[in-house]
C-alpha cells in the first residue's frame, strides 16, 4: 500500500504557522490550530469559449491550421477566396494569398508550415503548401473533392472523406511530395470533423454536400492502415456537418455543428475522451462551416469565420486552467474610499481619499493621509499637501515614485481641483497644475510620464472627454477620449493604456477604449456596466477591473473581469463587494490588490479598510478534521 512518505519523500511536518509555499499535495500539521492541512491549486472545472480578434475578411467554408496563439486561415467564402490571414493570439494580419481561390478545402499543419488540399469552385485536386510566407503548388490529390478533412503535418499528412458528385470514403496519405491512396473509411461523408495525425486519426459527423438528407453520428478511428467504425456508444451526441474540429485521436473537440437543414448552425460543442463524446460549453456565436486549427488536444482550440461570412473568432480553453482568486490582506489604518493606489502588491502606496455619504457630506471629509504596504501591513507616512479624493495618478509608478493630480476637495465652493503632487518615497511636493479642474477621472502612467482623462465637473462641462499629458513638469492637452465619462476602471502604461466602464450622461456603461500613446480606440465592451471600480495591469493587453457600482443605483458589486487584449471575461469575485475603488487598484493581472472603497451606499460607516490580494495562479488551503 502506498504511504505518504513513499509518495512525497518526507513525513508530515509540524509547523506553528502554515508554511509559505507548500508543495501541491503536501500535508502538514499546524501546532497552533491543532489541525492537519493541505493545499491544492484552483483550476476551472469546465472549459469555456472566449472572443478573439476578428478576421479582416469574413468568410464561411474556410480552412485553417495552427493553434489559438499562432493560427492560419485561408480560402473560404463564395466564390472561393485566395485570402490568407495569420493570427498571433490577439489579431489577424493579411499575408500572401493562395494561388487558387477555393472554399471547403482540407487544411492542416502549423502557421508556418501548412497544407491546403482540394476544395470547391470548381471541385479541385490542387494542393498548395505554405512556408510561413508564400503558397506553392505541390502534388495534386488523386481524387478531386471538397469537404474533406485533413490532419497531420506538411511532411506527413492525411486527407479523408469529401464530396465529388456524392459523399466519398476516399483516404489519401501525403509524404511531403506525393499523395497515395490508402484504405477507405467505412462511411463516405463530407463536411466531416476530424482530429489526429497521419497514423492515428479520427473521423466523425458529416453529411451530404447539399445539406439535405440524413446527417451522420458515427465515429471512426484510423491506425495507419485501416479505419475501424467505433461502437454506437462512441457516436457524437449531435448528428451534423460543418463542425470546426481539432485535437488528437484520444482527445478531440467538435464545435459549431449544422444539425439539420431546417435548423441551421448551432453553438454546440462536444469533447471526445478516447471512447465517448460529451456535450460542454457552447460557442458564444452559433455557426457552422467555420475554420479551425489542427493538432493538440481538446483543452485548446480556435474557431474562426463560418456561417453568414462572419469575422468572429473564438478561443477554447479546457477544464483545468489556472484560476485567480482574491485573499484577505492587511487592513489600511484609516478606512476610506476614492483614494489613489500605486505600486505592486508587496510594495504599495495608498494616498488621499475621502469619507462620503449619499449625498456627499459637507467639507472636512477629505483625506490627506498616505500609507505604505509591505505585503502584510500598512504604515502611515507623511501626508499629502492637499487632501482630496477621486484623483488621477500613476498606475505603473511605485511606492517610492508616484503622482496624484486633480480630484475632489469636498469643498462646495471649489469642489474640483487642478492640483498635482509627486511622491519621492518620503515626501509629497506640489508641482504645476493641470488645465481642467475635475474629479472622478482616470490616470495612467508614471510620476514622470502620464495622462489624465475624462472625469466630471458639475458646471459648466459635466462629463468630460479631455485628455492631458504629464511630462514630469507640465500638463498639456492631447487627443480626447471617444466617450465622455467619469469613474472608469483604468490600467496600463502611458503608451499602452486601457479604460473600461464608468458613468456617462446615459448612466453606467460598458465601453472600453485603448490608448496607444497618441489616440484612443474603442474595442470590445465589458460584460457588466458599472462605475467606480478598481483596475490593475501594466499594459493594455492584460488587465483586471473589479468591484464597482452596477446599473442598480443602490447595488455594489464584487464582480471581477479580466482582459486578454481582445475581450473581457468574468473571473473570481472579490470577497467583499465594494465601489469607490477608482484608481485605488494596483499591481498586475497575476498579483494585484484592491484597497479601501465603500461596501455599501450610505454614510461613513460604509467606508472600508479592507485590502484584498489577487493572485493568478492561486491555491486553496483545506483543513482536515482530527476529531
Amino acid at each position: 500500500m502506498a504511504t505518504y512518505l513513499g509518495t512525497h519523500g518526507s513525513r508530515i511536518q509540524n509547523y506553528t504557522t502554515d508554511p509559505d509555499n507548500p508543495n501541491t499535495g503536501e500535508v502538514w500539521y499546524n501546532d497552533t490550530a491543532n489541525t492537519l492541512k493541505f493545499q491544492y491549486p484552483n483550476t476551472t472545472t469546465s472549459g469555456s469559449w472566449r472572443t478573439g480578434g476578428n478576421l479582416n475578411t469574413g468568410r464561411e467554408q474556410t480552412s485553417g491550421a495552427g493553434d489559438k496563439t499562432a493560427a492560419l486561415c485561408f480560402g473560404g467564402g463564395y466564390p472561393g477566396k485566395t485570402e490568407t490571414e495569420k493570427y498571433d493570439g490577439t489579431s489577424w494580419t493579411e499575408v500572401n494569398n493562395l494561388n487558387s481561390g477555393r472554399r471547403s478545402a482540407a487544411g492542416f499543419g502549423t502557421q508556418t508550415a501548412a497544407i491546403c488540399a482540394g476544395g470547391l469552385d470548381p471541385t479541385l485536386a490542387i494542393v498548395e503548401s505554405f512556408n510561413g510566407t508564400n503558397w506553392t503548388e505541390v502534388g495534386d490529390l488523386n481524387t478531386a473533392r471538397s469537404g474533406a478533412k485533413g490532419v497531420g503535418t506538411t511532411p506527413a499528412g492525411l486527407v479523408y472523406g469529401g464530396y465529388t458528385t456524392t459523399n466519398v470514403a476516399v483516404n489519401e496519405s501525403w509524404n511531403g511530395s506525393a499523395w497515395t491512396e490508402v484504405a477507405d473509411m467505412n462511411t463516405g461523408r463530407s463536411n466531416l470533423g476530424g482530429a489526429g495525425t497521419q497514423t492515428a486519426a479520427l473521423a466523425f459527423n458529416g453529411g451530404p454536400q447539399a445539406n439535405v438528407g440524413p446527417k451522420i453520428y458515427t465515429t471512426e478511428s484510423w491506425n495507419g492502415s485501416a479505419w475501424t467504425e467505433l461502437p454506437s456508444s462512441s457516436n457524437t451526441i449531435t448528428a451534423g456537418e460543418g463542425a470546426g474540429s481539432s485535437g488528437s485521436q484520444t482527445s478531440a473537440i467538435a464545435f459549431g455543428i449544422s444539425a439539420y437543414a431546417s435548423s441551421g448552425p448551432t453553438a454546440r460543442t462536444e469533447l471526445w475522451n478516447g471512447s465517448a463524446w460529451a456535450e460542454t460549453t457552447d460557442l458564444n456565436t452559433g455557426r457552422s462551416t467555420l475554420g479551425s486549427g489542427s493538432g493538440g488536444d481538446n483543452t485548446s482550440a480556435i474557431g474562426f469565420g463560418g456561417s453568414s461570412n462572419t469575422t468572429a473568432t473564438e478561443e477554447w480553453t479546457g477544464a483545468g486552467a489556472p484560476v485567480g482568486a482574491w485573499a484577505t490582506g492587511g487592513n489600511v489604518n484609516t478606512a476610506r474610499g476614492a483614494a489613489q493606489g500605486d505600486g505592486i502588491q508587496t510594495a504599495a502606496l495608498f494616498a488621499g481619499g475621502g469619507v462620503s455619504g449619499n449625498p456627499p457630506p459637507p467639507a472636512g471629509h477629505e483625506q490627506d493621509l498616505t500609507e505604505l504596504y509591505n505585503g502584510s501591513n500598512w504604515t502611515e507616512v507623511n501626508d499629502m499637501n492637499t487632501g482630496r479624493g477621486r484623483m488621477a495618478g500613476s498606475t505603473v509608478g511605485s511606492q517610492t515614485a508616484s503622482l496624484v493630480a486633480f480630484g475632489n476637495l469636498y469643498n462646495p465652493s471649489v469642489p474640483e481641483s487642478v492640483l498635482s503632487e509627486t511622491w519621492n518615497g518620503t515626501n509629497w511636493t506640489e508641482t504645476n497644475d493641470g488645465n481642467t479642474a475635475r474629479s472622478s477621472l482616470g490616470g495612467i502612467g508614471t510620476s514622470t510620464e502620464a495622462i489624465a482623462f475624462g472625469g466630471y465637473r458639475p458646471s459648466p462641462a459635466g462629463f468630460l472627454d479631455d485628455t492631458e499629458h504629464w511630462n514630469g513638469t507640465n500638463w498639456t492637452e492631447v487627443n480626447d477620449m471617444n466617450t465622455a465619462r467619469s469613474a472608469m476602471g483604468t490600467a496600463g502604461s502611458y503608451t499602452a493604456g486601457i479604460i473600461a466602464g464608468g458613468e456617462s450622461p446615459a448612466g453606467n456603461n460598458t465601453i472600453t477604449e485603448l490608448w496607444n500613446g497618441t489616440n484612443w480606440t474603442e474595442v470590445n465592451d465589458l460584460n457588466l456596466a458599472k462605475r467606480e471600480m478598481g483596475g490593475a495591469g501594466s499594459t493594455n493587453t492584460a488587465a483586471l477591473v473589479f468591484g464597482g457600482a452596477d446599473p442598480n443605483p443602490n447595488n455594489v458589486t464584487a464582480k471581477t473581469e479580466d482582459w486578454n487584449g481582445v475581450s473581457w471575461s468574468e473571473t473570481s469575485d472579490l470577497n467583499t463587494a465594494r465601489y469607490q475603488l477608482n484608481n485605488s487598484g494596483l499591481g498586475t493581472t497575476s498579483a494585484a490588490a484592491a484597497v479601501g472603497g465603500k461596501a455599501s451606499y450610505g454614510g461613513p460607516t460604509a467606508q472600508s479598510s479592507a485590502t484584498e490580494e489577487w493572485n493568478l495562479p492561486s491555491t486553496t488551503t483545506k483543513t482536515i478534521s482530527t476529531d
